[in-house]
C-alpha cells in the first residue's frame, strides 16, 4: 500500500513537472494604481525580471487602474483563483490581516527613517501572519504620507471635524477609527470621490500628495493641512498556492527581484511625493500651517482608544516601542 502511494506521488510530481516545462505559469496581478504611475512601474519591472529569470516560464500580466475592482474585490478574485496576486495599499493588506495597521497609527512617525526602522523590525512577524492567511509578501512599498485635503482650511482637528470626511466604502474599521476622533465620515467608493467633492457630499479627504496631484483631488479640495497623519503602506502579495506552483529552485531569485523592485520604487515615490506638494502649490494649493505639538498631544491621547481596535494590542504596543527605541538610538 505504501509503495503504491509513493508511486502515485512520484507520478503526480512528474506530471506537474512536465506541465510546467510545457506551459509554465501565468500570474495575473491587479492593482488600483493608475497606469504608468510609479506604483504600476513596480509591477512592470517585476514582470520583466521574472520573465527573464524564468526564461519566459513565469509570465506576469498586470491589470492597473482598478480595472478589476478595489482592493477588497481583487482579494476576492484571488481567493477564487481569478487573480494570483494584488499590489495594494496597507488598507487592503489589513483586510487580509489587521496586524498591518500597526504601521498606520496616526502621527506615530515623524519621518520615513522611523517608518523604515519599525517596518523592518516588524516585517517578519507581519509577513508570517499574512502567510498564515494564504498570502506571500513579494515586496513592501509606500504611497507617501496621508494628509488632509479639505474644502475649507483646517488648522486643528476641530476644523476637520466640521467637514464631511471621505472614507472608503465598506471599511468599517477606519470608520470606527475616525469616529473615535469625533469626525463626520461619509463612506464612498473611490470612484465616486471626485463627484462627491464637486457636489459637496464630502468636503475632506485623506490621501498622499502624489495621489492628490495625479487624481486632481487638490483642485476640488485645495487646502492641505501640514500634518503627516500616517504613512500609506503598500505592498504586493501573491497567493501562497500560486507561489508554491513555481519551482522551489527559482523562487529565491524571483523573490529577490520583487523585493529589489519595491525598494527602488519606494525611494522614487518618496521623492515624487515631496515634488508633488511643490507642483500643487504652484497651481494654487494652500498649505495650512498648524501647531504640530497640539495635534500630537491630542492624537496621542486617543491612542489608548485605538489599541486593539486599529490593530491587535500586542502589535500596536510593539510599533510604539520600536518607534521609541529608534528615537533613543
Amino acid at each position: 500500500m505504501q509503495r503504491r502511494t509513493a508511486i502515485k506521488t512520484l507520478a503526480a510530481a512528474s506530471l506537474t513537472s512536465n506541465l510546467w516545462a510545457q506551459r509554465g505559469l501565468r500570474i495575473n496581478i491587479g492593482t488600483v494604481a493608475p497606469p504608468n504611475s510609479a506604483w504600476h512601474e513596480i509591477l512592470q519591472q517585476m514582470q520583466q525580471d521574472w520573465e527573464k529569470i524564468s526564461g519566459g516560464k513565469v509570465q506576469m500580466r498586470v491589470y492597473p487602474g482598478g480595472s478589476l475592482g478595489d482592493d477588497a474585490e481583487m482579494l476576492r478574485k484571488v481567493r477564487v483563483g481569478q487573480l494570483q496576486g494584488v499590489a495594494m495599499t496597507g488598507i487592503g493588506l489589513a483586510l487580509i490581516d489587521d496586524g498591518v495597521d500597526a504601521l498606520h497609527i496616526p502621527m506615530l512617525f515623524d519621518s520615513y527613517a522611523e517608518l523604515d526602522h519599525v517596518r523592518a523590525e516588524m516585517a517578519p512577524k507581519l509577513e508570517a501572519r499574512l502567510l498564515d492567511k494564504g498570502f506571500h509578501v513579494l515586496n513592501w512599498s509606500d504611497g507617501g504620507w496621508a494628509q488632509f485635503f479639505t474644502k475649507r482650511p483646517a488648522k486643528t482637528l476641530d476644523d476637520i471635524r466640521e467637514q464631511k470626511l471621505w472614507i472608503s466604502a465598506g471599511d468599517a474599521k477606519t470608520e470606527r477609527l475616525y469616529k473615535q476622533f469625533g469626525m463626520d465620515v461619509v463612506p464612498l467608493p473611490l470612484s465616486e470621490v471626485s463627484t462627491g467633492l464637486q457636489s459637496g457630499l464630502i468636503e475632506a479627504i485623506t490621501v498622499p500628495p502624489l495621489y492628490a496631484l495625479l487624481d486632481g483631488t487638490f483642485q476640488r479640495a485645495d487646502n492641505m493641512t501640514d500634518i503627516k497623519w500616517a504613512p500609506v503602506i503598500a505592498g504586493t502579495v501573491i497567493a501562497k498556492e500560486a507561489w508554491e506552483k513555481i519551482p522551489a529552485s527559482m523562487r529565491p531569485q524571483l523573490a529577490e527581484a520583487a523585493e529589489r523592485a519595491g525598494e527602488q520604487t519606494r525611494s522614487r515615490i518618496r521623492k515624487l511625493g515631496d515634488d508633488a506638494v511643490e507642483q500643487m502649490k504652484s497651481r494654487g494649493l494652500n498649505v495650512v500651517a498648524v501647531d504640530k505639538a497640539a495635534w500630537q498631544k491630542e492624537v496621542e491621547a486617543a491612542w489608548p482608544k485605538l489599541r486593539g481596535v486599529l490593530a491587535p494590542a500586542d502589535l500596536f504596543d510593539e510599533a510604539i516601542r520600536l518607534r521609541n527605541q529608534g528615537r533613543k538610538g
